[in-house]
């Protein structure tokens, strides 16, 4: 895809990675570094800078030529990631945040898990955060209710996904998935870490809940947590287990 005379030039691709980027110049090369080294090749990328005020237009400038970047006032994640899938066009999306690093097999494996499993609406893996490692488990919808383990970034069929809820500012991955899995939706689960979330990025904001439980933690951060958790209880009718 190329952007030019503000008119956009589709070419048809098995995979769009979509990529919201807000201030992320110092993390995007090794986001980007993580999708060209995949062995799975037939994707696109599309690039949408969320208003960043730092020089990620300029990080970008050697990837012009294999990306297509859009531009928006800044108006968070949800919206920057809806804004990139109007000009995606394939079969399958994933929507990678700017601080996470790819496993050279993660296209490969997450697709061929889609395939295998034609019941599948999207595919998820264990990941990464910093120097935590999230083994995670198996579908289950019981426990999706209960708390948000799936990553944004998973690979997801094309025709199940409903867009991102803009209006939250926090867990907008537990409001996708949950409302994906009421529409009768299931993932399925690669039991690997197939990508890492590097810490202190713009994007990957979302922190793990044993995180809040640690003692050093301010008790505003978990103040905030909460409230974000009980909207999404809220929206879904979930009752909290705490």
């Amino acid at each position: 895809m190329e952007q030019a005379d503000g008119k956009i030039k589709k070419n048809y691709y098995m995979i769009s990675i979509i990529i919201p980027a807000y201030n992320a110049a110092k993390t995007i090369q090794r986001c980007l570094d993580g999708v060209f080294n995949q062995t799975y090749r037939d994707f696109e990328v599309i690039v949408v800078n969320d208003g960043s005020t730092d020089d990620l237009l300029l990080a970008l400038s050697n990837c012009r030529r294999k990306l297509t970047i859009l531009n928006q006032e800044n108006k968070g994640a949800p919206a920057a990631r809806n804004y990139g899938f109007k000009f995606s066009q394939d079969d399958y999306v994933l929507f990678l945040d700017a601080d996470i690093v790819m496993k050279p097999t993660m296209l490969e494996k997450m697709l061929a898990a889609l395939t295998a499993d034609e019941s599948a609406d999207f595919a998820y893996s264990s990941f990464r955060w910093g120097w935590k490692r999230f083994k995670l488990w198996p579908f289950d919808f019981e426990k999706l209710k209960k708390m948000p383990y799936i990553h944004t970034s998973s690979l997801i069929r094309r025709g199940a996904f409903p867009g991102f809820d803009e209006k939250l500012k926090k867990f907008q991955d537990w409001d996708l998935f949950l409302t994906m899995t009421k529409k009768g939706g299931k993932g399925v689960w690669l039991d690997e870490v197939l990508f890492k979330a590097l810490t202190g990025g713009t994007m990957s904001t979302w922190l793990p809940k044993f995180i809040y439980k640690l003692p050093w933690l301010k008790l505003r951060g978990k103040d905030r947590y909460e409230q974000a958790a009980a909207i999404i209880r809220k929206k879904h009718n979930l009752i909290s287990c705490d």
